[in-house]
């Protein structure tokens, strides 16, 4: 009976969670959409991890969390630090000709390895959405959380060149789909 209940209340809270991420493109809005649609599909990958007995569904899920979280972090240290004097040095000089100038140099090379930074932790986050979302297809037998996490990760390789982007937004839509396809009914013995 368990079972059941937390598959129920995994697809619910995971394909509303999922939606409010998918609106999350809303100006405004959109950051406290995609949290509270990010905190829903996490109570969702829980429930289904109890429900199926298995652990490492909701720890790989949880790693890749971290890994996301720490990756922005890191990049947002690693810009305020190299930058923060940056900055400080050309507050007198404001126009068209500053990012043309050779000590803008430094400026550019920060931001890109920032993104490399934030890139490389965003596909560690990946692989781990996706060990998490696999063994989720295989205990519930839904091919399509294995699709949504190949998304999820050619997304995350492909972020670098912005293309990345919309596959994960494909993935998002595919995501809610997979949620939404659980089947809530306990599992009848089979009679030989």
């Amino acid at each position: 009976m368990y079972y059941m209940n937390s598959l129920a209340q995994a697809k619910t809270l995971g394909g509303i969670g999922s939606i409010l991420i998918l609106l999350s493109i809303i100006p405004y809005a959109g950051i406290v959409l995609f949290i509270v649609g990010f905190i829903l599909v996490l109570m969702a990958v829980k429930y289904i991890s109890e429900a199926a007995e298995d652990k490492t569904i909701f720890n790989n899920m949880l790693i890749a969390v971290i890994l996301a979280i720490v990756g922005m972090i890191a990049e947002a240290a690693f810009v305020v630090a190299r930058l923060f004097p940056f900055f400080r040095e050309f507050m007198p000089m404001y126009g068209p000709s500053m990012f043309v100038e050779p000590r803008m140099y430094p400026f550019f090379t920060t931001l890109i390895i920032a993104l490399v930074i934030l890139w490389v932790f965003y596909i560690g986050s990946a692989i781990f959405l996706r060990k998490s979302y696999s063994t989720i297809a295989s205990k519930l037998n839904i091919s399509m959380f294995d699709t949504v996490a190949l998304l999820y990760l050619i997304g995350a390789v492909l972020s670098i060149v912005l293309v990345g982007f919309i596959v994960i937004y494909v993935a998002e839509i595919l995501q809610t789909v997979a949620f939404f396809s659980i089947v809530e009914k306990e599992q009848q013995p089979s009679q030989a």
